[in-house]
């Protein structure tokens, strides 16, 4: 069985701009960048022809691709591609002190201390043993080849590691802004990325808003 995994962060809102802290537990909507950048994607890969889409439970994964829904592609979504929980840090501004904070969280992670995380939040051990479910899902429908998942940056690194077998440590290892495309191919029980950090469907958008 093959499959090609389009997988894309979801498109920039408010608080993203902002730089509030977002997580599992703030269900934000885009806002009108955020916007621009969706139509940008849907003009790009409206032409791929999928089968299916799967989103998170979170709107902002679901406005990101409400054109290619619109056309009537079948479409799910299921809570293990929810982003990561962020705890306590959910909803406020990055501070001196959450910044540190964070950076003392990814510092640990990259070191393998995986189990670490903020205070009533996720950590990324969690966080894949849900999406490990949600993986076995889409592989069971056989007949869906080509697949939209739609989800979120910190999420998103931690389920490519999972999807090619690499230490969750190296996580940071994919960059991940807003609308960023993976596309990763599943062949005999093998997953292979096939493009790494496709953003030329924003290039016309972002010299836009430079001029």
């Amino acid at each position: 069985m093959k499959k090609l995994f389009y997988i894309i962060r979801h498109g920039e809102t408010d608080l993203n701009k902002q730089g509030i802290v977002q997580g599992r537990g703030v269900n934000t909507p885009l806002n009108a960048y955020g916007k621009q950048q969706a139509h940008a994607f849907y003009e790009a890969y409206k032409g791929i022809g999928f089968d299916k889409i799967y989103t998170s439970t979170l709107q902002r994964t679901h406005q990101t691709v409400a054109e290619f829904m619109a056309d009537g592609i079948p479409y799910e979504q299921l809570e293990g591609l929810d982003e990561i929980s962020w705890g306590i840090y959910e909803g406020k501004v990055q501070s001196d002190t959450i910044i540190t904070g964070f950076n003392s969280i990814t510092q640990q992670w990259s070191e393998g201390k995986l189990e670490v995380s903020v205070a009533e939040g996720e950590n990324p051990l969690t966080v894949q043993e849900r999406q490990k479910k949600a993986l076995n899902y889409m592989l069971s429908k056989k007949d869906e080849r080509k697949v939209l998942v739609c989800m979120h940056g910190r999420a998103m690194r931690i389920f490519l590691c999972l999807l090619i077998n690499k230490p969750l440590s190296e996580m940071d290892d994919f960059p991940h802004m807003n609308t960023a495309l993976y596309l990763v191919s599943y062949d005999n029980g093998i997953f292979t990325i096939e493009d790494h950090y496709n953003i030329n469907h924003l290039t016309e958008l972002q010299r836009t808003v430079e001029e």
